[in-house]
């Protein structure tokens, strides 16, 4: 479900290709404006002081991802963080989304 509703944000990637010579990524925007907006200067804030949004979004870079790339890509990730939060009721725990591996 959280795919969904960042659908609906207009916040998942779109694949432009043009042959072998344009391989492009971009957000798809053909979602709500709006929700886009608000949640722009949340992201922006969440990669540098959520932890789970800040750790997603240093292993971006590594990957060779543009910086323009890791902010939609927090975008993405604070909504579905949003949308757990209030499908479950939970409050949202840095403890709770340690992996161990």
């Amino acid at each position: 479900m959280p795919k969904q509703v960042a659908a609906s944000a207009g916040l998942t990637p779109q694949q432009r290709t043009s042959g072998s010579s344009l391989r492009r990524g971009r957000l798809s925007k053909m979602g709500n404006a709006s929700v886009r907006r608000a949640l722009s200067s949340p992201a922006l804030s969440a990669m540098r002081g959520n932890p789970i949004v800040k750790a997603f979004c240093l292993g971006l870079p590594v990957k060779g991802k543009p910086k323009m790339v890791i902010v939609g890509a927090a975008l993405r990730q604070l909504l579905h963080l949003l949308y757990g939060v209030l499908e479950h009721g939970v409050p949202c725990s840095p403890a709770a989304w340690v992996i161990d591996a």
